[in-house]
């Protein structure tokens, strides 16, 4: 099975979470989408970001509300000793599933720092990654850079729609008292 692999802290899972899941399974060629709930985005502060378990029981329960969904949560990296680098989350999962194709998700934003990541060139490589646009970020140029930085790279730049809600969005309304319920998944 190919097995689309989308990680993040997931502090809220919402609606665009949900269509992302659902593009990557209808049109975006996978069979199936991991969710990985990460203990903590090296990039994101610490300190505000709850517990991982409790954001995995969370994804969990958001799941359960769409049936219909082809997506497994996973807390691979929950378990794993720090740091959790993206690399060694795949290759867990490469190692745990040997029959498996496994393609990292991420973010036009992510790409646009993706050659400062842990091993960016075996990711590239060995399990390759599916883009999905963000706004105010180009991929195209991105692509480009690392294609010529990284010989052999697999980057497919999904035509996915793009997602105007964000986890952060969603945490600030909640905390101005707004009811933020209609983006949640």
């Amino acid at each position: 099975m190919k097995i689309a692999v989308y990680s993040g802290s997931f502090n809220p899972l919402h609606k665009g979470h949900e269509a992302i899941i659902r593009f990557l399974t209808r049109k975006g060629g996978f069979d199936k989408v991991y969710l990985v709930v990460t203990p903590q985005n090296p990039f994101k502060d610490r300190h505000s970001l709850p517990a991982g378990k409790d954001r995995f029981d969370a994804a969990l329960e958001a799941v359960a509300r769409h049936p219909d969904l082809d997506v497994q949560v996973e807390d691979v990296e929950l378990h794993m000793t720090p740091p959790q680098y993206t690399i060694r989350t795949l290759e867990v999962l490469q190692q745990r599933e040997p029959q498996n194709r496994f393609t990292l998700v991420i973010g036009a934003d992510n790409l646009a720092v993706f050659d400062g990541w842990r091993y960016y060139e075996r990711i590239l490589t060995e399990f390759g990654v599916a883009v999905f646009p963000r706004k105010g970020y180009h991929r195209g140029h991105a692509c480009a850079r690392l294609k010529k930085k990284c010989p052999g790279a697999r980057i497919v730049l999904l035509r996915a729609p793009l997602v105007t809600i964000s986890s952060t969005e969603i945490r600030e309304g909640l905390a101005a008292g707004k009811d933020m319920s209609k983006w949640l998944m």
